[in-house]
Parts: C-alpha cells; sequence; structure tokens
C-alpha cells in the first residue's frame, strides 16, 4: 500500500469526523422510532424494521465505501458526509408522504418498508465513511490493523456519546424534527470542514461538499416552518399536540359528537363529553362499579392515570382517593389541563414497574389500566409484575386490569395467556367485555383473595344485569403463563395491533396521526 502520512490536523480531523458519524448514526435509529411511532406505534415490530434497516444500511455503506474509497479522489469522504446531511434533512420533510403512502402495506410491511425509504440512504452514506477513514488514516501496509482499531474504537465512542445526549439532554428539550435538521446542518458542515483539514488545496471544497451545503441552506427553515392542516377536514379541532419522551400526546376535539380524545402516538387512552366532560369508555364505567361490589374499598391506586376519569369518578362517587402512575408527563399535563383531572392522592410519574418497588399500600383496589402505541407494556403483565401488586393490596383488596384483544369465542390464547398468568397470582378471576357481541373488545379482569361478590346486595338490580350482561368465559388452555423470561405476548397481539390501528386510522384519518 502506498499512501501519504496524515498529519497531525489532518489525523485529529479524521477521528473527530468518525466520532460525529458515529453519534448520528446512533442519533438516526433512534429517532426513527419517534418519526414513525405516531402512524405505526412503538411496538416489537417497529423496533425491529428499524434495527434491521440500520444493519442493512451500514453493511451496504461498509461494502460500496470500501471499493469507492479504492477508487475516489480525496475529496470522496467529505463529500460522502455532505450527502449524509442531505439524506438526513430529508427525512423530517419526507415523513409524512412516506408514511401515507405505506400505510395500504399494514403494520409489518409498512413500517419496515417506511423506515428502509426514510432512513436507509442517510445509514448507508454514514457507513461508507469508516473505509474511507481507515484508508486515509493507513500510511503502511503493518499499519492496517492499529489504524483500523483505532477508527471503529472513535467510531463506537461517538455512537456511544450520541446516544447518551439524545436520551438524557436532547429528547427532554429539543423536538425530533429539530434534532434531525440540527444534525444535517452539524454534517454537511463537517462535509466542508472535513475537505479543508483534508486538503492543503482550498479550491478543492469547490469541487466537493460546499455546493451541496449552499443548496441545502434553505430546507432548514422551509421544514422547520412547514405546517399541517389540524382541522381532520373540518371533523377535528387538534387543540394541544405536544412530543414527549414516550411518543406524540394529542388532545382533539370531535364537534359532531361532542367529544374530547386523548391519544398518544396511535393510541386512544381517554375519550370525554365536551358538553359535560364525562367519561366516555365503556370499560371504565365497569371499573366504577368495582366499589358498589366491595363497600370496603378506602383507597385506590390507578396505573396509568391517562385522562384521570376513573381516579375522580371513584371520589365523586364513593369518596374514594386514589393514587396515580402515569409513565408520560405530556399525558399527565394533559389530563389536568383539557379534561379536568384534580387528582385525589399522590401522583407518581414514572414507569409502572420502577414505580410499584416505591409504592406503600396497602390498597384496597388496584386499577391496572396500562396500553399506548397500539401495544401493552408486555413487562407490567407478567407472573412477577402481578405478583408485586399483590403485595401492595390489603387481604380483600381487588385487581382490576384492562386488556384490548380478540376474543374468538373465549380461544384467543393472547387473551387466555393473560388470564392464566392473573390466575396463577390471584385464587379468584372473572372476565368482562366492554361491548357485548363484538369480536374486538376491551375485556376487564377482576382478580382477588377473596370470592367476587357480582351479585352484591350494594349493587341496583340494573347494575347486577349490566354486569350479568358482560361475564365472559376463557378457555386457560389456549393460553401460557406470561413471566419476565418467557412473554410472548407482544407475537401473540399482531392482530390486536393491525386491528386496533386500522380502528383509530378509520377513525382519526391517516392524515391526522402523521406530526
Amino acid at each position: 500500500m502506498t499512501a501519504l502520512r496524515p498529519t497531525r490536523l489532518a489525523r485529529t480531523g479524521l477521528y473527530l469526523t468518525v466520532f460525529v458519524t458515529g453519534a448520528a448514526v446512533m442519533v438516526i435509529e433512534l429517532l426513527g422510532t419517534r418519526v414513525i411511532a405516531p402512524f405505526y406505534g412503538t411496538s416489537l415490530y417497529v423496533w425491529s424494521s428499524l434495527i434491521s434497516v440500520t444493519m442493512i444500511a451500514l453493511a451496504c455503506g461498509y461494502f460500496v465505501g470500501g471499493r469507492w474509497a479504492d477508487r475516489a479522489e480525496a475529496v470522496g469522504l467529505p463529500l460522502i458526509i455532505a450527502l449524509a446531511g442531505v439524506a438526513v434533512l430529508c427525512i423530517p420533510w419526507a415523513a409524512r408522504p412516506v408514511l401515507l403512502a405505506t400505510d395500504p402495506l399494514g403494520l409489518r410491511a409498512g413500517a419496515f418498508v417506511s423506515a428502509l425509504v426514510l432512513f436507509a440512504p442517510s445509514l448507508t452514506f454514514l457507513g461508507m465513511v469508516g473505509p474511507f477513514a481507515i484508508k486515509l488514516a493507513t500510511s503502511r501496509l503493518d499499519g492496517v490493523g492499529t489504524s483500523a482499531g483505532s477508527i471503529y474504537a472513535v467510531s463506537t465512542l461517538g455512537s456511544v456519546i450520541g446516544t447518551l445526549l439524545l436520551g438524557f439532554l436532547l429528547f427532554p428539550l429539543v423536538g425530533s424534527r429539530a434534532i434531525l435538521v440540527g444534525l444535517s446542518v452539524t454534517l454537511l458542515v463537517l462535509g466542508v470542514a472535513a475537505t479543508l483539514f483534508q486538503q492543503p488545496d482550498r479550491r478543492v471544497v469547490w469541487a466537493g461538499p460546499l455546493p451541496v451545503l449552499l443548496l441545502a441552506l434553505p430546507l432548514p427553515a422551509l421544514i422547520l416552518g412547514a405546517g399541517r392542516d389540524e382541522t381532520g377536514g373540518g371533523r377535528f379541532q387538534v387543540r394541544s399536540e405536544v412530543e414527549s419522551l414516550y411518543g406524540w400526546v394529542r388532545v382533539i376535539d370531535q364537534p359532531e359528537h361532542h367529544l374530547r380524545l386523548l391519544t398518544s402516538d396511535a393510541s386512544m387512552i381517554g375519550a370525554a363529553s365536551l358538553t359535560t366532560g364525562a367519561n366516555q369508555l365503556t370499560y371504565q364505567k365497569i371499573v366504577q362499579l368495582i366499589p358498589a361490589m366491595a363497600p370496603s374499598v378506602r383507597r385506590a391506586l390507578l396505573i396509568g392515570q391517562g385522562a384521570g376519569h376513573m381516579a375522580m369518578a371513584l371520589k365523586q362517587h364513593y369518596g374514594i382517593d386514589t393514587d396515580t402512575v402515569e409513565i408520560d408527563p405530556a399525558v399527565a399535563h394533559a389530563a389536568t389541563h383539557f379534561f379536568g383531572f384534580v387528582p385525589t392522592g399522590e401522583v407518581r410519574v414514572g414507569d409502572g414497574r420502577y414505580e410499584l418497588r416505591r409504592l406503600q399500600g396497602p390498597y384496597d383496589l388496584i386499577i391496572h389500566d396500562c396500553f399506548t402505541g397500539g401495544s401493552e407494556p408486555s413487562h407490567l403483565l407478567t407472573l412477577e409484575a402481578l405478583s408485586q401488586l399483590r403485595g401492595l393490596l390489603s387481604a380483600r383488596g381487588m385487581l382490576a386490569l384492562n386488556f384490548v384483544a380478540f376474543a374468538h369465542q373465549g380461544r384467543n390464547p393472547a387473551l387466555a395467556s393473560v388470564f392464566r398468568t392473573v390466575g396463577a397470582v390471584y385464587p379468584h378471576v372473572s372476565l368482562f367485555v366492554s361491548e357485548p357481541g363484538d369480536d374486538f373488545n376491551d375485556f376487564i379482569f377482576l382478580a382477588s383473595s377473596q370470592p367476587i361478590a357480582l351479585a352484591a346486595p350494594s349493587l341496583a338490580p340494573e347494575q347486577r344485569a349490566w354486569l350479568k350482561e358482560r361475564v365472559m368465559q376463557i378457555d386457560p388452555a389456549q393460553g401460557t403463563i406470561l413471566t419476565d423470561d418467557f412473554n410472548p405476548l407482544e407475537h401473540l397481539q399482531t392482530a390486536k395491533a393491525e386491528e386496533y390501528r386500522r380502528f383509530v386510522v378509520e377513525w382519526l384519518g391517516a392524515e391526522l396521526l402523521v406530526p
């Protein structure tokens, strides 16, 4: 191998380049969920698609970059970096049309194809940086190993710093679109700088990334200033839209049906009457009857606060104080400012599984109502998690768990698995369906260490009849006990995720779901 020994400035610049591009790879991969989640949710399929696309793009970049590095002029590396910057800048601009175009493909294929179209170009260019950098850093054949090891070590360190910077600093402060635009500008400037510290002849800049930078300069302002129709064709009014740490949280009014909706990505987590503010979700009405079955309930815990209707109803009708746990600060804010939620107990904002270890029981009633992004948090539905909840219940306490699924005449493996898991922790379990006659439904599990009195004298006759109509039988043999070690729930719920997303898209319209 014949190569000129790089100067100290050039070597330092080279390591800075691979550090920044290594960070850029992880920023793009992590931001991918924020771009796709409002439309396809945050299921395992979305993450699998993004990771697969990242690996495919990097592999292509390594291969093409290696061949190009053996043939390219010295300006090749700066040009590649600048082109990566342009490709990143195209992501927020192209996201909306790409997501809408892939909608007919369904959840799994749509998530994969949209990730491929949106992120593969920029990640492929970034993958090409490594082979170029190794060649530029190597002056002798016997130094290839050292150069390659140093380049990949610095690139990996950049990925680590990029991940921490994004998760701990940028996400809580800046929206994903602004982060992508900032990353694009950084790469464009880095492309010009790479030419300057690699080439003594400054005229080479005009043959490489500088024209790309000049052409791209107007785009950030256009992208950040771009708006969208928030009226849903006149049927909807978006009252609030916030990109939180966990997704896009929206408050949407539907005046035609006098409804106010609370959504997280493509999930409906709250619904109230525009005129009265009353809860409009049937399954929550079932839960609100529990204190009538067990008059000893004095203290409750709600995991998955949502709009806060259940906590307020328990206080209004039964005088019960309710502690709440909500993972998303934006949801908690929307509940207070748009749904009139007034806490009646301690309010905790954090992941349910973590907060369970910090709560002090006993509770007479625990309501488990966690659902976001079109999928359930599976780690809250395992044997271990439900055992933790039982440890917080009083001797006669009751657990109410909401679960969205197909009935399939009581033979759905997902529904049966949750039934078996709850039954492994609690000796008495009853199951109710929200809307009798519909196969796709909300299912409410009531579980306790004591028999559940569905015909309690404290229930009014019409309440007993209403509950009796919704009692459902399940075949537990169709399911398996879910544990932290083995939990196939997301796989079992694939059809549910597809159906739920179809329902939300048909109701709200695909246009309204894309930021």
